[in-house]
């Protein structure tokens, strides 16, 4: 298995897209976004998370910006392949591709909208892991996809098959999150449990986990990257001061979808990544305005 030491604040990296009417990606930002996330200090990228709308994306747009990221990548920090689809010969044939491109790590979302029991989940996941080299991430968000990766069903996971080596868990719940880390504590081998909500990478880190997959790294590139850095060096006080100010853009999200505030609010910094494929697009004037709020607020104060 390849050798992947996947820790710290690693970035779902947004797919840029242009502004025409397909909404083409835009290979050339992509690039430009690899490097300033890379200057930010971010310990790895994550193409395809939900942050980077694979959802959307086909599978030939996914082969072609997992090209483009590992490619300007050069192999100064870990790339982790978002592989999950709905079927598994799908997955497996993502999971094959991104070992060819040369990803680094996988990461696989569970299956989505059909309801699957843990055995069926299980099955997924050891049948995308025979098919790679690579280690494997499991992706625990059940508000989109319908399903959840039950603790005991990670521990079993990590324990039966040699190269699943960890999970997020973007559910939102600090227990399962805690529950995560706490049925893997005793495995004989390293396993990485990553947060999968921002608001939630300290909590992570004090209780055991090894960082966050942080969208809004994608925003705050530094100061989110702080937050584990700090809190290595010991200085507690500062991740936590960290973890507050990126806490902020949470005031939004009211007004609509995280994954489309967050796009807006690279866009608005300056920066061309477009909108979110459409139809899924839409914030209201008053989530605008909220949102330039907290982006004027924290520029103000250097977060950055």
């Amino acid at each position: 298995m390849k050798n992947c030491d996947i820790k710290g604040i690693i970035v779902p990296i947004l797919t840029p897209m242009n502004d025409d009417e397909l909404q083409t990606v835009n290979h050339q930002e992509l690039r430009n976004q690899v490097e300033r996330l890379i200057e930010g200090g971010v310990h790895g990228l994550f193409p395809f998370g939900t942050n980077g709308e694979g959802y959307i994306l086909s599978l030939k747009e996914k082969e072609e910006v997992l090209e483009t990221v590992i490619d300007q990548v050069n192999g100064r920090v870990p790339v982790i392949a978002g592989t999950g689809c709905i079927s598994t010969a799908d997955t497996i044939y993502m999971c094959k591709r991104a070992e060819q491109l040369g990803a680094d790590a996988l990461s696989i979302i569970t299956p989505s909208f059909a309801l699957a029991s843990q055995k069926e989940l299980y099955d997924h996941y050891a049948a995308a892991a025979a098919s790679v080299d690579l280690p494997i991430v499991l992706y625990n968000i059940p508000a989109r996809t319908g399903n959840k990766i039950l603790p005991e069903t990670v521990r079993a996971l990590c324990k039966d098959v040699d190269n699943i080596v960890g999970a997020k868990d973007s559910s939102g719940d600090r227990d399962n999150l805690k529950a995560y880390i706490d049925v893997t504590r005793d495995l004989d081998k390293k396993v990485y449990i990553l947060a999968g909500n921002d608001g939630n990478i300290l909590y992570c880190l004090e209780n055991g986990g090894v960082g966050g997959i942080a969208g809004r790294a994608n925003i705050y590139p530094k100061t989110v990257a702080s937050i584990y850095d700090k809190y290595m060096a010991g200085d507690i006080e500062g991740a936590m001061e960290a973890q507050a100010s990126v806490d902020t853009i949470q005031r939004v999200f009211k007004y609509g979808s995280p994954m489309t505030i967050i796009k807006k609010s690279v866009k608005m910094l300056g920066y061309p990544v477009g909108d979110n494929r459409r139809p899924f697009n839409y914030l209201c004037e008053e989530g605008v305005e909220e949102l330039k709020k907290v982006l004027a607020e924290n520029a103000a104060k250097g977060v950055c």
